[in-house]
């Protein structure tokens, strides 16, 4: 027998780069027994009334109440040490407030900008408030969390998996060479940014949703990236672009802690976060602004292939050893918690709850 930390519950999606996934699998070695509670499950309804739902109801997922419902069902069962939900998660007021009154700490990693109009959804920002503590990955929208009225905000960046972010050493199965990598969906923002590469004769690989819908960037799409896919791709690249979205308020995102994580050479969009946390200009990126600058600066790098080995050897470092996983992102949330927890044998089967 060995004894748990305590059975922690996670409110998100496995497979792929979702977090919920790299939350449950960190968990175990904090200590922690995690159960995950996959939101694709609100979802679960015919097209016709998901679409209805989503678009005229407020992006609401179709049987929020209901899976509200089994959360706190669920933790009335498993006595958590707390509840930690993902991004823009299915759980309503009234849930929340019942585990407040249960005593469950509820703790939202708040992915994507609510703000975003995108992202709108009036029933989220009614729960929001209900949460012990925001942990927002922007500091752009702080203040306007403050002003909803969550009680505790607090800045927690993005992170990276180390069982699906790490440098590609096989050369099986590599993807084809390309000049520049981007992988992430085809905003409309974005397609500009692409057709100046393209223009301009890089030979780019893009993966992700919808770049095959434009004209611009069909040649350079080359389909959905699994993780995967994603290491090979960036082992078989010259430049990894590393791009934010402005209309979520984005000072970084997932890519600037996957990519150096990965050891790919990164040319990447200026702002106070990515130079919080890579320095200076050269020190283990390139920076740019415009599209010029980028072009300008890819130009650079492909002329120069000893520094492109080094900014990537020096981003790899800088991520690897900096504390930058989701386990360190956890460890960091459940400072303070009380010390309490399951027994589990060594098959993992719950035995009995205790205070440890």
């Amino acid at each position: 027998m060995h004894w748990q930390n305590g059975n922690v519950i996670v409110v998100g999606n496995r497979g792929g780069t979702n977090i919920g996934g790299a939350f449950a699998r960190a968990l175990p070695r904090l200590g922690y027994a995690p159960r995950l509670l996959e939101m694709q499950e609100a979802m679960r309804a015919p097209m016709i009334v998901r679409r209805f739902n989503w678009w005229l109801r407020g992006r609401r997922p179709t049987r929020l109440r209901e899976f509200s419902h089994n959360v706190v069902r669920a933790c009335e069962n498993a006595r958590p040490l707390c509840v930690i939900t993902t991004g823009i998660a299915p759980l309503n007021a009234d849930a929340l407030e019942a585990l407040e009154r249960a005593q469950v700490p509820t703790f939202n990693y708040l992915t994507d900008d609510p703000w975003n109009r995108s992202q709108y959804a009036p029933w989220f920002l009614r729960a929001l408030p209900q949460y012990q503590i925001v942990w927002t990955t922007r500091r752009a929208n702080m203040d306007d969390l403050i002003g909803l009225g969550c009680r505790e905000v607090r800045y927690l960046p993005f992170g990276y998996d180390p069982e699906l972010h790490f440098p590609e050493e096989s050369d099986a199965h590599i993807e084809p060479a390309s000049d520049i990598f981007f992988a992430g969906g085809a905003d409309a923002a974005r397609i500009p940014v692409m057709a100046a590469l393209v223009r301009a004769g890089f030979e780019l690989a893009l993966y992700g949703d919808y770049w095959g819908r434009y004209s611009e960037t069909r040649r350079a799409y080359r389909g959905y990236a699994s993780p995967d896919v994603v290491r090979r791709a960036v082992r078989s690249t010259k430049i990894c672009l590393c791009l934010v979205r402005r209309a979520n308020r984005d000072g970084h995102v997932m890519r600037s802690y996957e990519i150096p994580a990965m050891r790919g050479c990164m040319l990447t969009e200026d702002t106070a976060e990515h130079r919080e946390l890579f320095g200076a200009e050269g020190k283990a990126v390139i920076y740019f602004r415009t599209n010029q600058e980028m072009i300008e600066k890819a130009g650079w790098l492909l002329a120069h292939p000893d520094e492109r080995a080094r900014l990537a050897q020096t981003a790899h470092k800088l991520i690897a050893n900096g504390k930058h996983t989701y386990q360190d992102r956890l460890a960091t949330m459940l400072e303070g918690l009380p010390r309490g927890g399951l027994a589990y044998n060594t098959d993992g089967n719950e035995l009995e709850y205790a205070q440890v």
